[in-house]
């Protein structure tokens, strides 16, 4: 399953993030995982959830980004949920559609029973209209 929590930079998406990964980890059986583009909210986080800096890693595009993403799920079997802070900035996606990446994430999330919530910075009225139902968040 992928949930978006959308909304301008600024508004509190990550604020919003951190809130639900920590109030989360107490009641998951399995692993959390949270991405981000640095180490700026380590402390803010849970010391049960994996936090990985992205920026560590020389991303050329968002495919290679799922990929990386594969890579993780496949060392990790108790892997339940994975937090992606900047969304678009990490996946290499920042003036592209999110659709066809999101659909993938989809793919793997059913495929091995993890949940994807998402930090995406835009308006929701700007998302493909099949994205809309993902929202849980729109600030």
């Amino acid at each position: 399953m992928v949930q978006l929590i959308v909304g301008k930079k600024g508004k509190g998406k990550t604020k919003y993030l951190l809130d639900k990964v920590n109030s989360e980890v107490k009641t998951v059986s399995g692993n959390i995982v949270y991405l981000d583009k640095s180490t700026k909210h380590m402390f803010e986080l849970n010391n049960k959830v994996r936090l990985i800096d992205v920026s560590d890693y020389a991303f050329e595009n968002s495919a290679e980004f799922v990929g990386f993403v594969c890579g993780i799920i496949s060392q990790d079997h108790d892997l339940q949920q994975m937090y992606f802070d900047s969304f678009l900035k990490i996946s290499k996606l920042e003036d592209a559609s999110i659709t066809d990446v999101v659909n993938r994430l989809e793919t793997l999330g059913e495929k091995f029973g993890v949940n994807f919530i998402l930090s995406v910075s835009c308006d929701e009225s700007e998302l493909d209209e099949n994205l809309k139902s993902k929202v849980i968040v729109s600030l």
